[in-house]
């Protein structure tokens, strides 16, 4: 196949980007918004299971934004109907890089990519650990991503690890999930939407019930804080029955409101009193800047990129699986709201400095443009 060149300096690069869609998550939210910035030149092809492709969040979103959007329905483990689809979906759009994200993506749609002759381009979002399977999916992904013309690492931990990986340095760049501004809703319409009562002491919990996320710690610290707070937890996964175990054997299931999962959770965030990010490993993780967006007080573990993003001056950070520091720091926010206050402006004044949507756009282009470069002089 033969592809039309991007001159350095001349128009931007037109991209596709490859995700196996959840139903939420940082990820997801990630490509809407870098999608949704860079409008008629952006394309998205979502892998969804055949069950899952009617009524999904993702591919609402994305339409609703006008991006282009193509559904490949394949069930798990088709490896070869789906790298044969997105072939398809490669030669109709005719992009000049495939940004893949996530390692299902990066494994199945960094291959289509290559052997199509289109500059790859991956997002190292984060790595989960966890079991046997999960790390035989990690040493599959860094395979891939040894493979790719450019790699994105959202935090200075993954670079470092990516090195260690060995991903050539040449080819591997830092740069921070941006975010794009949304206006939250007020703090009333938040809590009715998430049937909270007004007066009552609420910290928010959001993401996806999975050991790296730190949903057990976050039970956890609610036995540790005052008989006061109740917490709402925003989520849907594997381990919600676990979870729920968990409150029930510590005494605090009636402290605990259960959401399920709600797209665009971020818009909810004024409904709580405090934030709490308990995560065990992070990449720049989207809930956190959507906190900071919301003006809440925010709790967050000092692991992955979170340093990168907040600092004492914006938010309480503790050390990840400190169940009894969580519970002090919300015990804190209680005690000293105007202290709590000043660290949430600091934070939102972070984000509007540090974390706009142009810069992000800019980096993300350059780091296309470089990715066709080292592609065409491969030819």
């Amino acid at each position: 196949m033969t592809r039309p060149q991007v001159a350095q300096g001349r128009g931007a690069p037109r991209a596709l980007h490859v995700l196996a869609a959840a139903r939420q998550g940082g990820l997801e939210r990630v490509v809407e918004m870098l999608a949704a910035e860079q409008g008629s030149r952006a394309h998205v092809a979502a892998v969804l299971a055949p069950d899952d492709m009617f009524d999904h969040p993702f591919v609402e979103h994305v339409r609703a934004s006008g991006v282009p959007i193509t559904v490949i329905a394949v069930h798990p483990r088709a490896y070869h109907r789906e790298f044969s689809a997105l072939r398809r979906v490669i030669r109709d759009v005719s992009p000049d890089v495939v940004h893949t994200h996530g390692y299902h993506a990066d494994i199945v749609g960094g291959a289509a990519a290559r052997t199509s002759g289109v500059a790859t381009v991956s997002t190292a979002h984060g790595f989960t650990g966890g079991g046997l399977r999960n790390r035989i999916y990690e040493i599959l992904q860094t395979r891939a991503l040894r493979s790719a013309d450019a790699v994105i690492a959202v935090s200075r931990t993954l670079v470092e690890r990516l090195t260690r990986e060995r991903v050539r340095p040449e080819r591997l760049h830092h740069i921070r999930n941006g975010y794009v501004p949304a206006t939250p809703l007020g703090r009333a319409e938040a809590r009715e939407r998430l049937g909270l009562d007004p007066a009552t002491r609420v910290v928010g919990w959001v993401g996806r019930f999975s050991r790296e996320k730190g949903a057990d710690v976050m039970i956890a610290a609610l036995t540790k804080a005052g008989g006061e707070w109740r917490l709402s937890m925003v989520g849907a996964g594997g381990e919600r029955e676990a979870l729920e175990n968990d409150a029930r054997s510590a005494g605090v299931m009636d402290r605990v409101i259960w959401h399920g999962g709600v797209p665009h959770a971020g818009a909810l965030m004024r409904a709580f009193d405090a934030f709490v990010l308990s995560s065990r490993t992070e990449g720049t993780p989207i809930a956190l800047l959507e906190a900071m967006a919301a003006g809440v007080p925010v709790v967050a573990t000092r692991v992955g990129g979170v340093p990168d993003v907040v600092g004492d001056a914006d938010a309480i950070l503790v050390a990840p699986d400190q169940p009894a520091a969580i519970g002090a720091a919300l015990d804190e926010i209680a005690r000293d709201p105007g202290a709590a206050v000043r660290r949430a402006e600091s934070a939102r004044a972070r984000l509007e400095r540090e974390f706009g949507a142009a810069a992000w756009l800019r980096a993300v282009d350059d780091v296309y443009r470089e990715a066709i470069r080292r592609r065409s002089g491969a030819r």
